[in-house]
């Protein structure tokens, strides 16, 4: 089959790489419909993680299943399935504690299960799925072409901009700002729409981002960043700050935006992956009583209601989408990412 395969710094190819077969009795194959280039493969891609070994990328998609073993129960051939960013058993204290990110069994795509055997990755042509029946989820009866790119972003940046925003205490009434315009924090906007905020501040310094967040049911714009930034939502907000704030990027920049907008007893739901020496201002987090809560998105615990919206027409986050391609083109669609012409790229093998 064919796969992505990063080698080093800006060089993504498309490899031919062996079929994967079941392994354990509790793995299912699934054949990948669609795929996406995430933001944060860009750290590996742009050499900020390094790679000492070729590495297969991707850990979104979703597909068709095509072979199980004979311990699964809960997906059969022919399945549409969403896969999470990660493989969990959901049977362990933490997936039942509503943290399957932190499974006691946990497999990330590109890399290895529990007994130490590679793990496909999302971008390319079929994917070994361990732990099946506590990672896959089955999208109920046959959904037409167009809901894909919406299923898709389940498998992460939709379910990451939720997770951004439960942490963060997003509830009816809120005012919310968004820090980061990329996928998640767009997704963010849809989510704190969902639960209900009030009013909905995004910062972002891109037209065509400024534009879909609008869409997306963002209420103000901020442009500026650093003290200019800050200043403009607290003048936004009768210089209260913001209820709740969702950090979608992950640097230090962004972390200090996110908490400086953050009214004193307001929250921070963190989501950004940690890159460029983000840390926590301690004395300013007490003395001002914030909530700061995040990490990786609860995937598999949220993905069947925001499944049961997007199959009901109540939410379209597909349109992250902007750019699809054919995995043959997997380079052209990472570097429009690195090189901010797209938000994401959707890939269809």
């Amino acid at each position: 089959m064919r796969a992505s395969v990063l080698y080093g710094p800006r060089d993504i190819r498309l490899d031919k790489c062996p079929d994967p077969a079941l392994r354990r009795q509790s793995d299912a194959i699934v054949q990948v419909t669609a795929a996406a280039v995430c933001g944060s493969d860009l750290w590996r891609y742009r050499g900020v993680i390094e790679v000492a070994d070729p590495r297969r990328m991707g850990h979104e998609f979703v597909g068709i299943v095509a072979e199980v073993g004979t311990e699964v129960c809960k997906v059969r051939p022919g399945d549409v399935v969403v896969a999470p960013f990660n493989a969990s058993d959901g049977t362990c204290s933490r997936c039942i504690d509503g943290v399957p990110a932190s499974c006691a069994r946990i497999a990330y795509w590109g890399g290895q299960d529990e007994d130490g055997a590679p793990v496909d990755a999302g971008q390319g042509e079929y994917v070994r799925v361990p732990l099946a029946d506590g990672t896959l989820v089955v999208v109920p009866g046959a959904p037409e072409t167009a809901q894909i790119p919406d299923l898709l972003t389940l498998s992460d940046v939709m379910a990451t901009g939720h997770h951004a925003a439960v942490c963060a205490g997003v509830d009816p009434g809120r005012t919310v700002a968004v820090v980061g315009d990329g996928a998640v924090g767009l997704c963010g906007i849809l989510a704190a729409r969902r639960l209900g905020a009030e009013r909905i501040i995004v910062m972002s310094r891109h037209s065509g981002r400024q534009r879909l967040a609008l869409q997306f049911g963002a209420t103000d714009i901020v442009g500026e960043r650093g003290v200019e930034g800050i200043q403009q939502v607290m003048d936004l907000l009768d210089g209260t700050g913001a209820d709740s704030v969702l950090e979608c990027v992950g640097t230090r920049e962004s972390m200090e935006q996110a908490i400086g907008v953050a009214r004193p007893g307001g929250g921070v739901g963190y989501v950004g992956i940690p890159a460029g020496g983000a840390e926590l201002p301690i004395d300013q987090l007490f003395y001002n009583n914030i909530i700061i809560r995040g990490g990786p998105a609860a995937v598999r615990t949220y993905l069947p209601d925001l499944l049961r919206d997007v199959l009901a027409g109540e939410m379209a986050p597909g349109l992250v989408f902007d750019l699809h391609l054919p995995l043959s083109e997997v380079a052209a669609g990472y570097a429009a990412m690195d090189e901010r012409r797209c938000v994401k790229a959707l890939l269809r093998p």
